[in-house]
């Protein structure tokens, strides 16, 4: 009787058609490997989805760095040679670093690599703080490729020895930016948060008056303090601000605001 293999569930997402079949069908070549392929991310979220009901969930995704920068719109599904694929279209163009966000907080089993083109340090930090296990230029063996799918099952990181150190360095300051915008909210009263947090939702002057039960004019008030305290001239910087610092917005479901806490 034959040696039973364990089978490794691959899907490859790629916007590239000839890049993704030409792969799909090397990798589907490998003994222990079942691949499937979809060409943007709803499509790669529909293969998933449907993956995971049926009980036989990927392991790996590989996922196209610039997945969504040159789509046109609407899903495209490369043929598999094994497995499952996906057909059928919807839903707009969705980037590779969202993509492995989506699937690291969705399904964390599921362990990501970035097939890149180029070296680009700060784009790889970004991967990596998304939750991929690992970056790999497109040009790759084959051998490459297999060797670093099988290391991220073993809850390895694989990055080419030359992107190390500008990679480190872009996590480095990423957290020291954190910190310092972590500082800076930090100086806001529980009021001037809250206006912080309705501003991050995407709220206007007036919504957040409605909201928190406060005059069009207090809320003008609160929103200059905010400004001021955080450093920056505009709504959008303090946006960015408060997200680096981890800042959620505020939840839009219900209407009732509370008014207890620091007086307006």
């Amino acid at each position: 009787m034959g040696v039973s293999v364990a089978r490794i569930r691959v899907l490859v997402v790629d916007d590239h058609r000839i890049f993704a079949e030409s792969l799909a069908a090397a990798l589907a070549a490998e003994p222990d490997v079942d691949v499937s392929a979809a060409g943007s991310g709803p499509a790669a979220q529909r293969c998933l989805e449907r993956a995971t009901a049926e009980g036989r969930r990927y392991d790996v995704m590989l996922v196209d760095a610039e997945l969504g920068v040159l789509a046109t719109g609407g899903g495209r599904t490369v043929p598999a040679p094994r497995g499952t694929s996906d057909g059928g279209s919807g839903g707009g163009p969705v980037d590779g670093i969202s993509l492995v966000a989506g699937v690291r907080s969705d399904q964390p089993h599921i362990r990501t690599v970035v097939l890149a083109e180029k070296d680009d340090p700060r784009r790889a930090a970004m991967a990596l703080q998304a939750g991929a296990s690992g970056w790999v230029a497109k040009d790759c063996s084959l051998q490459r490729l297999l060797t670093v799918i099988r290391g991220v099952l073993r809850d390895e990181t694989h990055l080419p020895a030359a992107l190390l150190t500008g990679v480190l360095r872009e996590l480095t300051a990423a957290r020291r930016h954190r910190t310092e915008s972590e500082q800076l909210v930090e100086s806001l009263t529980p009021r001037e948060r809250e206006v912080l947090r309705c501003m991050v939702a995407g709220l206007g002057r007036k919504a957040v008056a409605e909201r928190l039960f406060l005059s069009p004019h207090t809320v003008r008030t609160h929103m200059q303090n905010v400004l001021g305290k955080l450093g920056v001239h505009s709504t959008l910087a303090a946006v960015a601000l408060a997200r680096r610092a981890g800042v959620g917005p505020a939840v839009l479901t219900g209407d009732v605001v509370e008014r207890g806490g620091q007086p307006a």
